[in-house]
């Protein structure tokens, strides 16, 4: 079973998200902050982690750069997924190493569990 990390302080979006991952038979770490991605994502040990960049106490940018400076974290492919939609922030996001960028307003939550699959499932 493929283990997905997320983190998005929107509680009722985050629940859907585990909700939906799990019936697609991934396994499912929901935080909902920043704060402690690096941490999780070094015991948890994702196949991939779904980021979100407005969060409280540390954002998806900071946490982004800590996963891809960290020796255990920084092949593990993470997947932006945002209320922002600058090309800036997305171009700043795929130069500090986030695979994906998908803007939420533009995106169905199966859009992006067939994403997850397609990424994971080839690994």
């Amino acid at each position: 079973m493929s283990k997905i990390l997320i983190a998005e302080d929107d509680l009722f979006l985050g629940k859907i998200a585990v909700k939906k991952l799990e019936k697609e038979n991934f396994e499912v770490n929901f935080l909902i902050s920043g704060e402690t991605v690096l941490e999780q994502a070094k015991l948890f040990k994702p196949d991939a982690i779904v980021l979100d960049l407005i969060m409280p106490e540390k954002d998806g940018f900071e946490a982004l750069v800590e996963l891809k400076s960290e020796s255990l974290t920084k092949d593990i492919p993470v997947i932006i997924l945002t209320a922002l939609s600058s090309p800036e922030d997305q171009e700043k996001v795929k130069k500090i190493g986030a695979e994906h960028f998908f803007i939420k307003s533009d995106i169905e939550l199966s859009d992006l569990t067939a994403y997850l699959h397609k990424l994971v499932d080839t690994k």
